[in-house]
């Protein structure tokens, strides 16, 4: 409802309501039907044998209320400043989204000066609600700000985010009771008030932290039985301890900690990677079963892996999908060494007897490796006796010449008695999972562009695309589909990066390759 029409509608009632006293004070009203509730009425009255009619619908105070909980924040503010009716509904208004955006801020020069008056403009509104109905309260203003938690108390709050601010609980507010999804983001909180607030939040499910600089250590009651999921990310951590005896999936991005999830531990879902942790995919494999023993969906991010992943004797008895990413920065050429063998990743799927998904994503920005021969006369490399009888979907993002990559890539062929479908994306575009192809092959890309690549990546994609024509095509059995996503023949064209560049007076020799262009997606 536009603000224009709401305007209008009050404005029609309050003529209806003098009408309605003036006729009263002539004596020609003599009762009037009162609906208990009603925002707009509809009535017929007499006068003189004539007979006045309002056509205006009957809705209930109910549906009054819904109609101005859809609207935007600010139109329902504005809304209850022109209508007594729609300011008892504002009082429970139930989703509060209090942003610079929804305050005017930004659009007022030198709001900074008077920033303790708009703070203050918040606590008016979170004041003026009763508490009853509101669900969910949104804040994201400057740090400056120190979010009011005393009137939180007896609220039935549950959904609270916070978004760089103070947050300073104490114990005994009651303002949590009924709190069911928790997100502090930049948020000034210690170990010991997030603990007072954990302590009270028993309905707690979905628990959201990220760059909380003042917290340490992290620990979870086993009160929060109903917490499921929990998302940690550049905090300054050195343990999480969960006691938490539902907690199924946790996602970790930051430095090295200790993790504590008890000895039977439920989380089926992880997604981890630790800043500072060389030879990260080493250490999940070798650590990670025991504090995580009936995990089901593993996502494993390494920026620096120097060594090959070792073989173990300890298994991932529930695993069914594996994510691993490396994400090499660009130019970063200790990150990857020359040597690294991706063969030696068939010890994860060993480890994992009951895999059906295996993801492989590989940034080839700045990683060096050893080119697989031009001609089909190389030895591959064999690994027998390793079988992978589950397997059913392979994708390797980023598959590039490496005689590792190639040989890995064959193992899997020949040794997945199950696999249904290996797709080999040349080009490491994590942000097009959805999307099978190009922008020159399909229209579902969101962004209307592939994703840009140096000359020597190009070089390098189109080297991929010769290994598995040569190598890997031939061994594809007749029962499993081969998808390979090739780069674009429009954004990753050499001689039309060329043309471009010769526009602009720069003229930079490359290789060309003669090279057949294929589209299997």
């Amino acid at each position: 409802m536009g603000m224009l029409a709401l305007r209008r509608l009050m404005a029609a009632q309050r003529d209806r309501r003098r009408l309605r006293k003036a006729q009263a004070r002539n004596g020609v009203i003599t009762s009037m039907a009162k609906r208990k509730g009603a925002f707009l009425q509809g009535d017929d009255t007499s006068q003189g044998g004539k007979r006045l009619r309002y056509s205006e619908p009957y809705l209930t105070e109910d549906i009054w209320r819904h109609i101005h909980s859809l609207m935007p924040l600010r139109d329902a503010a504005r809304a209850a400043c022109i209508s007594q009716a729609f300011l008892r509904s504002w009082r429970r208004y139930p989703n509060l989204i209090l942003t610079a955006g929804t305050l005017g801020l930004e659009l007022r020069k030198n709001w900074k000066v008077h920033m303790a008056r708009y703070f203050d403009r918040v606590d008016h509104i979170l004041k003026n609600h009763s508490g009853i109905g509101i669900e969910e309260i949104t804040l994201s203003l400057p740090p400056e700000y120190s979010f009011p938690c005393s009137l939180l108390s007896g609220r039935s709050l549950q959904h609270l985010e916070l978004v760089n601010c103070a947050f300073r609980p104490v114990a005994g507010l009651g303002c949590s009771r009924n709190l069911t999804k928790l997100h502090l983001h930049s948020v000034l909180i210690t170990d010991d008030e997030l603990a007072c607030l954990l302590s009270e939040s028993f309905a707690l499910k979905h628990l959201d932290l990220s760059d909380c600089r003042e917290m340490v250590y992290l620990k979870i009651p086993c009160s929060l039985e109903q917490l499921s999921y929990l998302d940690v990310s550049s905090c300054r951590l050195q343990m999480i301890e969960s006691k938490a005896p539902n907690l199924s999936s946790l996602s970790y991005s930051g430095n090295l900690v200790e993790l504590s999830l008890g000895q039977s531990s439920q989380v089926k879902t992880l997604d981890i990677e630790f800043y500072d942790k060389a030879n990260f995919l080493c250490y999940v494999i070798t650590k990670l079963q025991n504090i995580v023993p009936n995990l089901e969906s593993l996502t494993i991010h390494s920026d620096v892996e120097r060594i090959n992943t070792p073989m173990v004797d300890a298994k991932f008895l529930h695993l069914n999908y594996l994510e691993i990413y490396f994400d090499g920065l660009d130019g970063d050429d200790e990150a990857f060494p020359l040597e690294y063998d991706y063969l030696s990743l068939v010890s994860v799927l060993d480890a994992s007897p009951v895999l059906d998904t295996f993801i492989l994503s590989v940034q080839q920005g700045g990683m060096k490796h050893d080119l697989v021969s031009g001609d089909t006369t190389t030895i591959l490399r064999t690994m027998p006796g390793h079988k992978h009888e589950r397997l059913k979907e392979v994708m390797i993002i980023g598959f590039c010449s490496a005689t590792s990559m190639v040989e890995l890539t064959c193992h899997i062929l020949e040794n997945a008695t199950s696999l249904e479908t290996i797709t080999l994306d040349i080009v490491c575009d994590v942000d097009d999972l959805e999307d099978v192809g190009r922008c020159c092959t399909t229209t579902l890309r969101k962004t209307g562009s592939c994703y840009p690549l140096r000359r020597e990546m190009i070089l390098e994609a189109h080297r991929g695309v010769m290994a598995i024509e040569r190598y890997i095509r031939r061994k594809v059995p007749s029962n499993v589909e081969l998808i390979v996503r090739e780069p674009c023949t429009w954004c990753h064209d050499l001689e039309r990066l060329d043309a471009l560049e010769k526009e602009n007076g720069h003229i930079i020799p490359h290789l060309i390759l003669s090279l057949r262009t294929f589209h299997y997606c």
